[in-house]
């Protein structure tokens, strides 16, 4: 009588401080996880050796009680193609200039591989293991360091003519603002770690002009060291400047998310980081600029919730991705 085989799978989580490689099974449950420092300067070369390391020690560990790896993931900040699985010089990866990464993993490890920039992937983990379950049309949005979004549509993950869609960051909300996705008034201006900063400071300077004083940035020497966590600490100590800066986020982020629902109508907005958590400070506004801007059908069946999967996102997320890939059983 023959031991039924397991099928596993691995994930890579690539980051320009980080990197980690996880081992998982068909049921989305991680088994295990084992990370390694990153860096700008490090080329690409070295670190996929790395991972090609951690990867066999695992085969080792996993194969020889008779369950076998099936496929590898990859959850990778973008410009990328993910059809080839090139990887093309993203901001945080600045010496991995066309790395055709799925190629090389396969050659290496003899297994299928794939790569979806982090949104998309981020998209695919919570509508397989987190709060998108169960949804034929959602919109995962990062709301971190940036903005961008992982669309999945008619239940598939829609990546668009050449890679681009869910680019929601890039969005116009102002004519003039915050500068994100190198434009000013933008989405990602208004709803993202570092578009907070500049809303910020923006608004410290104008409160100076008018010889108002900010506690939360006593002078120039404070500017550089304002953060979103910041922010949303001062205005739940009742700070009005930081209330003001949460009050147009959240605003801004009804706005976004408004045109979202009325082009894609989708059952569920997923949002994490920032949003994740500071969800108390931005519902209120976000939900009553929402009811103000959508279609009412369409934002009566949306529903908008943080995130599920919290800090370990990023490894459901290539997880996520290695469950796409064709491969033989």
């Amino acid at each position: 009588m023959s031991m039924q085989t397991s099928s596993l799978y691995f994930g890579l989580d690539i980051g320009g401080t980080k990197c980690a490689v996880v081992a998982g099974d068909e049921n989305g449950r991680i088994l295990e996880r084992d990370c390694f420092k990153s860096g700008l300067d490090i080329p690409p070369e070295q670190i996929l050796q790395e991972y090609a390391e951690r990867i066999q020690r695992l085969r080792n560990k996993y194969e020889q009680n008779g369950q076998v790896f099936r496929a590898i993931g990859v959850s990778c900040g973008g410009p990328l193609d993910s059809e080839k699985g090139i990887i093309m010089r993203p901001p945080n990866l600045p010496l991995w200039d066309n790395v055709p990464l799925t190629d090389w993993l396969t050659r290496v490890t003899g297994l299928p591989a794939a790569v979806q920039n982090d949104a998309n992937a981020c998209a695919l983990a919570e509508w397989k293991y987190g709060n998108g379950r169960g949804c034929r049309n959602m919109i995962f949005l990062t709301f971190g360091t940036g903005m961008g979004a992982g669309l999945i549509l008619d239940d598939r993950l829609y990546t668009g003519a050449c890679d681009m869609a869910g680019e929601v960051g890039h969005i116009r909300l102002s004519t003039d603002g915050p500068v994100g996705y190198n434009k000013a008034g933008s989405f990602e201006g208004f709803c993202s770690g570092n578009g907070i900063k500049r809303l910020a400071q923006m608004m410290v300077k104008k409160a100076w002009k008018e010889n108002r004083t900010v506690s939360f940035c006593p002078d120039e020497s404070a500017l550089e060291n304002i953060t979103a966590k910041l922010i949303f600490e001062q205005a739940a100590c009742g700070d009005p400047a930081a209330v003001e800066i949460v009050r147009i986020c959240a605003e801004k982020l009804g706005e976004g998310l408004a045109i979202l629902i009325d082009i894609l109508n989708p059952e569920r907005i997923v949002i994490g980081s920032i949003f994740t958590r500071s969800e108390t400070q931005l519902r209120d506004t976000m939900i009553e600029v929402i009811k103000r801007e959508a279609l009412p059908f369409s934002s009566a069946v949306c529903e908008i919730c943080p995130a599920g999967l919290g800090e370990q996102i990023g490894d459901y997320a290539s997880l996520a991705v290695a469950m796409q890939v064709p491969c033989s059983r």
